[in-house]
C-alpha cells in the first residue's frame, strides 16, 4: 500500500489546525489511512516528518500532504474548495491565452496524450517542493504504471517562450543536458548511462522516434517520461510560476492526476492557470484538450439499498450530509425511495457502482457511528459441493501421473491473449492496474501452466501438470457482465504427445467422474486445425483438448510438443 512522509508544519497548516498523534490516528481512519510511523521528537519542529500509510488504492488523491490534509479538514465539516475558476467542461473551455501545447502526429503510436497547467503566487518553500516531487513520485510509480502510462514533469514557466512543442525525435541525433550532469548526451545515451535513463529506459527502448518537449526557442524541457532537462526542468526553491505537465498513454487516468495535483496546490494557495494542449488526432475528450478537466460522471444509489447494505435506518439527509463530507456534491431525488445523486469532485473518479456511492455513506458517517453486532445466523461449516466434486478430480488426475499446480488468477496481456492466439474479446481487463503483469484476469488455466511449462526445459520430459482453479471471462447473461467458473486445465509435454494420448485420458476421467460423453469438432485457435476436440456432455460443451497450436508453442519457447485441455467442472457436476 502506498505510504507517504508528509511534513508536519505544512500538513497542519493545510489542515487549518492541530492534533496530538492519538487524534490525529483516529482522524485518518476516514481517508482509509493509518500512521505508520510518528515523528522523532528530537527534530526541530518545523522539519518533522509524519509518516502516512494509505490502505485504499482506489484513491490517488490522498497519495500527498494536501489530499490527505483536504479530506480529514471535509470530514470534519469543512468548506468545499471552489475550483470551477480552472475547470474546463465539455463544451466549455477555460481560457488560456498563450499557453498552448502543440502536440507532433508521430506521438500517436508511442506517448500520445498531454495535459499541462501553471501554477502562479507564491514562491515554492522547501517542504512544498519536497511534497511536490514525493506526489510525482507516487502518482507516476504507482497509479502511473512505473511512469508507463503517467509521468509528471515540473518547469520554470518565467523562462519558457510560449508555445510549447511536444514532438518525436531522432534518439541517435538529438542531445541535451539532463539533469544531474552538465553535458549533452543524446536521448539514447541517456537511457544507458543516466541513472533514470536504467531506471525507466524500458518504457521507450523499443521505440524509433522518442518524445521530447521543447519551447518555442528550441529550449529542451524535458525527454518524457525519463529525465527533466537540467536548464528549465531545474526547479528550485523560491520559483513562483511553475508548468506542470503530464504524459502518458491512458487519457482519463492523466486527466484524474491532473486534476489532483491542480487541486492540492490551489489548496495550497495558489493560483491555477489552465494550458491548452492540442492533438492531432482524438484523445476520446476530443482533440484540443484544456486542462485541469471536469469529466466524472454522476453515480446514483437509492436510500433503501444503501441501508440495506450498511444495516442502518439513515434518512436522506443523513446520507446526503456523509457524501458532502467525503467532498462531494449531492443531490436528493425524493419519492417513495429517494435517489442520491453524486458528483464526485475533480480529483476522484473511483465510483465505478452503486456500492462505491454506499461506502462512501459509511466513512462519511464513521465507523463509529455503527454499533458493533454479535452474529444472529448459527451456521456449521462444510465443504461445499463445488469443493468436493474439484477433489475428487484432483485425485484422478494425480492418479494419471499429473502434479497440481497453483497459479495467480491476474496476469499480462501477452501471456493470457498475445502468447496463446486469441482475439481477448471476452477477457476481463481491470480498469486501474497497478501493473502491466497483473492487468487481466485469466479467461482460461492453460495460459498458466504453458507458463510453467516454458521455464521447465531441463526437467526429465515427460511433463505432466494440471490445476483446478477460477477462471473468469465477460458475459452478457450475467446481471455483473462477467461470469466466474472452476474450471480443471492440464497440460502435458513429452516427445510422444499426441491427440490420441489426450484423448484417452479425457475418457478416463470422465469414466471415473460418472460421464457420458461425446466429441464434435472445434476450431480454437490455440490447438492444431484437425488435432482437436470439443467436448460435450448432455449436448452442452463442457471443455476442449487437442495438441497445442505450434505457434502457440513458439510464443512461449517451448520445443517439444505439448497437448493440453480445459473441462468447466462446475458444467460437470
Amino acid at each position: 500500500m502506498p505510504k507517504i512522509e508528509v511534513n508536519e508544519k505544512l500538513f497542519f497548516n493545510l489542515l487549518g489546525e492541530t492534533y496530538d498523534y492519538d487524534t490525529l490516528e483516529n482522524r485518518l481512519t476516514c481517508g482509509k489511512a493509518e500512521l505508520d510511523e510518528k515523528p522523532d521528537m528530537s527534530v526541530n519542529a518545523d522539519d518533522r516528518v509524519i509518516k502516512i500509510e494509505l490502505n485504499d488504492t482506489n484513491r490517488p488523491d490522498l497519495w500527498s500532504t494536501g489530499g490527505v490534509a483536504r479530506q480529514l479538514r471535509l470530514h470534519k465539516g469543512g468548506t468545499h474548495a471552489d475550483y470551477t475558476a480552472f475547470l474546463s467542461k465539455p463544451g466549455t473551455l477555460a481560457d488560456c491565452g498563450s499557453r498552448t501545447v502543440t502536440v507532433d502526429p508521430a506521438l500517436k503510436e508511442v506517448r500520445p496524450f498531454m495535459t499541462a497547467f501553471v501554477i502562479s503566487g507564491k514562491p515554492i518553500d522547501e517542504p512544498m517542493l519536497l511534497d511536490i516531487i514525493q506526489t510525482q513520485e507516487k502518482l507516476c510509480w504507482n497509479f502511473g504504471r512505473k511512469r508507463r502510462s503517467i509521468s509528471m514533469g515540473v518547469y520554470r514557466s518565467a523562462l519558457i517562450q510560449w508555445p510549447v512543442h511536444y514532438v518525436a525525435v531522432d534518439p541517435d541525433k538529438t542531445s541535451f543536458v539532463p539533469l544531474q550532469c552538465d553535458q549533452p548526451m543524446t536521448c539514447r545515451q541517456i537511457l544507458s548511462d543516466h541513472p533514470k535513463g536504467k531506471d525507466f529506459g524500458w518504457i521507450l527502448k523499443d521505440a524509433k522516434k522518442f518524445p521530447l518537449l521543447k519551447d518555442d526557442k528550441g529550449e529542451v524541457m524535458s525527454m518524457a517520461p525519463i529525465i527533466n532537462s537540467a536548464t528549465l526542468g531545474a526547479v528550485k526553491v523560491g520559483d513562483s510560476d511553475l508548468l506542470v505537465e503530464m504524459t502518458g498513454t491512458d487519457m482519463p487516468s492523466l486527466l484524474l492526476a491532473t486534476n489532483i495535483v491542480a487541486c492540492d496546490f490551489a489548496d495550497a494557495g495558489y493560483t491555477i492557470l489552465p494550458c491548452k494542449v492540442e492533438h492531432p488526432y482524438d484523445t476520446g475528450f476530443g482533440k484540443t484538450i484544456v486542462a485541469p478537466y471536469y469529466f466524472q460522471e454522476p453515480a446514483h444509489a437509492t436510500l433503501h439499498a444503501i441501508n440495506k447494505v450498511l444495516g442502518s435506518s439513515l434518512s436522506a439527509a443523513e446520507a446526503k450530509k456523509a457524501l458532502e463530507r467525503m467532498g462531494n456534491t449531492v443531490s436528493v431525488e425524493a419519492g417513495s425511495d429517494a435517489v442520491l445523486t453524486v458528483l464526485p469532485p475533480p480529483y476522484r473518479n473511483d465510483f465505478l457502482h452503486e456500492v462505491d456511492v454506499i461506502e462512501d455513506v459509511m466513512m462519511g458517517m464513521e465507523l463509529s457511528y455503527f454499533a458493533p453486532e454479535k452474529p444472529r445466523d448459527f451456521t456449521i461449516g462444510r465443504l461445499s459441493p463445488v469443493t468436493l466434486f474439484s477433489r475428487k478430480a484432483k485425485t484422478l488426475m494425480v492418479g494419471l501421473g499429473y502434479q497440481e499446480m497453483i497459479f495467480n488468477y491476474l496476469g499480462s496481456k501477452r501471456d493470457y491473449i498475445d502468447r496463446m492466439n486469441i482475439d481477448g474479446k471476452d477477457v476481463i481487463e481491470i480498469s486501474n492496474p497497478m501493473s502491466e503483469n497483473y492487468q487481466f484476469v485469466r479467461p482460461s488455466i492453460i495460459a498458466s501452466l504453458l507458463g510453467a511449462e516454458a521455464g521447465s526445459g531441463n526437467a526429465i520430459y515427460p511433463h505432466k501438470i494440471f490445476e483446478i482453479g477460477k477462471v473468469a471471462f465477460l458475459c452478457g447473461e450475467e446481471v455483473t457482465g462477467t461470469r466466474t467458473r472452476q474450471s480443471l486445465g492440464f497440460v502435458t509435454a513429452a516427445g510422444d504427445a499426441n491427440f490420441n494420448t489426450v484423448a484417452s485420458e479425457v475418457a478416463t476421467l470422465l469414466h471415473f467422474l460418472d460421464h457420458e460423453y461425446c466429441v464434435e469438432e472445434s476450431d480454437d485457435p490455440r490447438f492444431i486445425p484437425g488435432r482437436q476436440a470439443r467436448l460435450l456432455v448432455n449436448g452442452s460443451a463442457v471443455g476442449v483438448f487437442g495438441e497445442v497450436h505450434p505457434a502457440v508453442l513458439e510464443n512461449w519457447a517451448i520445443t517439444v510438443p505439448c497437448v493440453a485441455g480445459e473441462l468447466d467442472i462446475e458444467a460437470l457436476m
